[in-house]
């Protein structure tokens, strides 16, 4: 019998930080905004399936670290730090989920190519705005995202994969917007990409499975 009052709930308190709660005072906001991380982690323990892997534990320990990335972002390099590690932790895990196909290895040459041509622009605008110690940290952040969201499609799972492109985009708008150029509504397209990102993953950890994953012993099944 399936629940759905806790995604329901991610879904109230996510629109309620949205559209609803101030800037100011800024802890409240802060507050209001980890409360749907918090729940979306509530979320992801629920989906623990029996059998528990490596892979399972990393996708909780990314989750955890996005939310502290969520209340230090306000300190950027501090929340920049806390989401890189996030970061590391998905890709981690979805790398020992790896399900090779020719198509989905190939995808790595369009993610290389988007992160070459935002990754020029936010130098640029980094350069031009005298922002020179951001130059490197962005860099690194834009390299390790992508590889994330490519090693989130290599696992063939469509949550996973979908809510790492999620998670490119809300960046893509977030950095775009603060070093680039205004984005209308930004924090609206930021916030609900980043939230539907973050679900997505939640909700993959207990369907993310490869057959690299799975090996035969006395004819049983046996996760590595």
């Amino acid at each position: 019998m399936k629940n759905y009052w806790l995604p329901i709930l991610i879904l109230v308190m996510g629109v309620l930080y949205i559209f609803f709660i101030p800037a100011d005072p800024v802890p409240l906001k802060i507050l209001f905004k980890l409360i749907p991380m918090w729940l979306m982690i509530c979320y992801s323990i629920l989906r623990l399936p029996p059998q528990r892997s490596r892979a399972h534990w990393l996708i909780m320990c990314g989750l955890f670290f996005c939310m502290l990335g969520d209340g230090l972002l306000h300190w950027f390099v501090i929340g920049l730090s806390a989401f890189l590690i996030g970061h590391l932790f998905y890709m981690t895990a979805f790398f020992h989920r790896w399900s090779f196909s020719l198509i989905r290895f190939l995808t790595i040459i369009p993610m290389a190519v988007y992160a070459f041509f935002i990754g020029k622009k936010l130098i640029s605008a980094l350069i031009s705005h005298h922002n020179d110690a951001l130059i490197i940290p962005v860099l690194i952040y834009i390299i390790v995202i992508s590889l994330m969201a490519w090693s989130a499609i290599m696992t063939k799972n469509k949550w996973a994969s979908i809510g790492s492109l999620l998670f490119v985009i809300s960046d893509s708008i977030l950095s775009w917007n603060m070093f680039v150029s205004t984005i209308p509504y930004s924090n609206i397209l930021i916030m609900t990409t980043y939230y539907s990102a973050q679900f997505l993953i939640a909700h993959s950890i207990q369907t993310i499975v490869s057959n690299n994953s799975l090996t035969f012993s006395g004819g049983n099944v046996v996760e590595k």
